[in-house]
């Protein structure tokens, strides 16, 4: 069940890998999450340590949270891999220019987790290319569903 989405992202990438990742949260922000007060339009991932960061994800802070905890809308969110996972994301990001971006936040288990992708950027002529196929494959439906009402 997904809970937020970037659609934004697979218009402007070409997906290559799907990877599920952990988020680290604070309790405000998943409750947050929760009511739909999150942002994920221009997030992306970056890799900084050895470590895979979650960055332009906002949350908004509800105003029933925690009044003691100061809440940083802004703030980084670490991603949870498996060593391997992240060895080998690393690689293909410095080597091949990829870039890591963030799809979807979903629940798995009660537990928040982030869908992310390894994707190669869109050109423009490929934007517009994927556009018209998308026109084409919508009028060919309309055209099926026209035929069968008669």
């Amino acid at each position: 069940m997904s809970i937020i989405s970037n659609k934004k992202a697979y218009h402007d990438y070409f997906i290559e890998e799907k990877f599920e990742a952990g988020v680290v949260l604070e309790g405000w922000e998943v409750k947050a999450i929760r009511a739909g007060k999150g942002q994920l339009k221009d997030s992306y991932v970056k890799i900084k340590n050895n470590e895979i960061w979650l960055i332009g994800f906002n949350v908004n802070p509800m105003i029933s949270t925690s009044t003691h905890i100061r809440a940083d809308a802004s703030r980084l969110k670490k991603l949870l891999l498996h060593r391997r996972e992240i060895d080998r994301l690393i690689g293909k990001v410095e080597q091949r220019g990829y870039s890591l971006i963030a799809l979807d936040l979903h629940y798995k288990k009660g537990k928040v987790k982030a869908e992310i992708a390894l994707a190669k950027g869109k050109k423009l002529h490929d934007k517009r290319a994927t556009e018209k196929e998308r026109e084409g494959q919508r009028e060919a439906a309309q055209a099926i569903k026209a035929h069968k009402r008669l």
